[in-house]
């Protein structure tokens, strides 16, 4: 991209940082409070009328350095005073999603203070943006999760409720998907280039917002920089967790020639174990036949004594 370029219309070529990236999901979301109005409404099939406040409740400093690494990024939102939304982007599958997702769920749920009456608990909405199939075996684009009775399917409290989005499965999207615009604002987030970017945004205001939104912050050297430095942490962790399994692949073939190695020394040992009874056995009998041998010498010298 020509960061001189004085608009998206006259972008070209591959996106620096698409909304994959952790932090250029956030900061589209936090400088835009339209771009997050649409977005929830799309994920929430709410109209845009349904949403009468909204407020990020763990708000960064764009473009400030991120000390610890680790740092989540996901945003936090107080939707109209009584829904605590959770959403993250997270495109490297660790395996530990589902626990994870569950856990941050809970600890929002859990956020009555002393002295306040259990009604007065905020429903809360954990939404993750998965580029990966988080159930092999029933894949889907946009998955809803809630507490039900698993004989009857009654809903047993619609105070929790844990959405996912598959961005790698787009083609899954159902028809209601479609009608609240979800398959798109799918693609603007797994989008590459500015074509695919101005050909999205073309079909929707709130997905305009966003696309002019990610073409400004991608001219924003800081905002640059800390998107580069994200995709050097999730590239780190990769290699880190690539050189453990690398390391638990060497320590399981080691194992495993170990035992066979193992194995064939207790089946030489059975063998000559069984060598060795054969000849105590074949001892055995020459012992046998000399005393028979002998006590036959010791007749024949007997005999002729006495003749």
């Amino acid at each position: 991209m020509n960061l001189n370029q004085s608009s998206l219309q006259c972008a070209s070529g591959v996106i620096p940082y698409g909304m994959t990236n952790d932090y250029m999901f956030r900061a589209v979301l936090q400088s835009n409070h339209k771009v997050l109005r649409g977005l929830i409404c799309s994920l929430l099939h709410y109209s845009e009328k349904e949403i009468i406040s909204m407020n990020i409740m763990n708000p960064i400093i764009l473009g400030e350095a991120i000390e610890s690494k680790e740092f989540r990024l996901d945003v936090n939102i107080l939707l109209n005073n009584k829904t605590l939304i959770n959403l993250e982007m997270q495109i490297t599958n660790r395996l530990n999603w589902q626990t994870r997702s569950v856990i941050y769920m809970c600890r929002s749920y859990d956020s009555l203070t002393h002295g306040q009456e259990y009604s007065e608990a905020k429903s809360v909405v954990q939404i993750g943006l998965l580029d990966y199939t988080l159930f092999n075996e029933y894949p889907e684009f946009y998955a809803t999760y809630k507490l039900i009775n698993v004989k009857n399917y009654q809903k047993y409290s619609d105070n929790i409720t844990l959405n996912v989005v598959n961005l790698s499965r787009i083609d899954l999207a159902t028809e209601e998907d479609k009608q609240y615009h979800i398959d798109e604002w799918a693609s603007l987030m797994k989008a590459t280039t500015w074509e695919e970017i101005r050909m999205l945004a073309s079909r929707d205001e709130y997905l305009n917002e966003a696309a002019e939104t990610i073409f400004r912050l991608s001219a924003d050297e800081q905002i640059r920089k800390r998107c580069r430095d994200r995709e050097e942490y999730y590239e780190d962790l990769h290699n880190y967790e690539m050189a453990i399994l690398d390391r638990d692949v060497s320590i399981a073939s080691y194992r495993k020639a170990a035992i066979e190695r193992e194995s064939v020394i207790a089946e030489q040992q059975n063998m000559l174990a069984e060598h060795e009874s054969t000849i105590s056995e074949q001892e055995k009998l020459i012992q046998e036949r000399d005393t028979q041998i002998q006590s036959l010498l010791s007749e024949i010298e007997r005999l002729r004594a006495k003749s």
